[in-house]
């Protein structure tokens, strides 16, 4: 019998958690680097032992850690234990250095002045379908780094800066690359969402970048209904066998994209609230996707304390509540960007992680929940691997 792991990256370290195919029971291991935040780890398409993680901390800063034992041990690749020992306790190491290539430049401040490019934190970690030892990172300020051997050493690719990125301003939550999504069909396409600039595609390995961003309407922010940057994005996703079909989840509305992202029309249709955070597409079914509605940019929690899943099998527009095994009253808990993911079993597995510590988990697609664990820091991330 396969069996499932998931990976979850919370405000004070990683947890690794595993079942057999039945997705009844599980195991909880952790905290992996108890008291630092890790945003994101996640594992190799192509080798499922290989896990990339990011771990970070404003005091300490950025480390890249790595596994070849499916979360059992850890190195910082690139780095000894000795090379960590930095003057006053902080990290260094090959693997922490994130360096932004050629003139670092400027972007707009929340103020509208121009301001310094300045790294932060590695948000997502995104390894190559076919080649363990390659992956991508992106990262606060948003950029995109790639590794070409297993994390020792990141190199930008600063195509991406280039397309308007002067014109790209924080949101409240900071100016980050937090998706990336690789074209499984068309070699050399990558995307990317950027907290708050939108959308945008390579189409040749991450040399040059477009903005895809027509359609969107972000009125509050962006009196221009055509700007071409500037859409605060929270979320996309794709189904591996219809790459070119999209879904968005943005500040405010959820959106499709059956272009690769060309146009974006609406589909938020008869959800109770379209401000949200993560948004995810069903393994086997390409039109079947799932949101979790909040309250508003202020409210950070569901409407009317009910914690409810919407699952749309039409591709957007009539969505369902799904809600047997999740609190129904008093629940003010929210679900972050990278907090949800799905399995590849049959049926389909559903996860989400909440800001309160919750991991629930869906051997259904969906009709019925059950905690996984309840009492963990606050969930950042989630990811489902399907294991031999």
């Amino acid at each position: 019998m396969s069996r499932v792991r998931l990976l979850v990256g919370t405000k004070k370290g990683a947890f690794v958690l595993t079942s057999d195919g039945a997705r009844r029971d599980w195991r909880v291991a952790g905290p992996h680097f108890a008291g630092w935040e890790v945003y994101h780890l996640k594992g190799s398409p192509a080798d499922s032992n290989r896990i990339y993680a990011s771990q970070s901390s404003s005091w300490f800063g950025q480390v890249i850690q790595r596994s070849d034992d499916g979360g059992e041990t850890w190195q910082t690749p690139g780095s000894s234990a000795a090379d960590l020992a930095g003057a006053n306790g902080f990290p260094r190491g090959e693997s922490n250095k994130f360096t932004y290539v050629g003139h670092v430049g400027t972007h707009l401040w929340y103020d509208g002045s121009q301001h310094p490019w300045e790294f932060k934190r590695v948000w997502h970690v995104e390894p190559s379908l076919t080649d363990p030892d390659v992956a991508y990172a992106g990262v606060e300020d948003a950029a995109l780094f790639r590794t070409d051997d297993g994390g020792k050493t990141w190199a930008e690719l600063p195509g991406l800066r280039g397309a308007k990125g002067d014109l790209w301003q924080p949101g409240a939550g900071g100016l980050a690359v937090h998706t990336i999504l690789l074209d499984p069909r068309r070699n050399g396409r990558l995307y990317v969402a950027i907290s708050a600039a939108g959308v945008f595609r390579s189409d040749d390995h991450g040399a040059t970048w477009k903005p895809v961003n027509r359609g969107l309407k972000s009125l509050w922010e962006l009196p221009d209904p055509d700007a071409a940057v500037g859409h605060c994005v929270h979320r996309i996703a794709l189904h591996a066998a219809r790459p070119d079909v999209l879904f968005m989840q943005k500040h405010w509305d959820v959106m499709r994209s059956d272009d690769a992202g060309e146009m974006w029309r609406e589909v938020s249709g008869n959800l109770p609230s379209d401000f949200g955070f993560p948004i995810d597409v069903h393994t086997h079914e390409p039109d079947t996707v799932y949101v979790v509605p909040i309250k508003s940019d202020s409210e950070h929690y569901p409407p009317e304390g009910k914690l409810r899943v919407y699952r749309s099998k039409t591709g957007g527009n009539e969505w369902e509540p799904l809600t047997r095994g999740l609190p129904q009253r008093d629940c003010y808990v929210n679900v972050l960007r990278d907090a949800m993911a799905v399995d590849a079993l049959d049926p389909c597995g559903v996860y989400f992680g909440t800001t309160g510590g919750q991991v629930y988990g869906s051997a259904d697609a969906g009709d019925t929940w059950t905690p996984i664990v309840r009492d963990l820091p606050p969930v950042y991330s989630v990811e489902a691997q399907v294991l031999p």
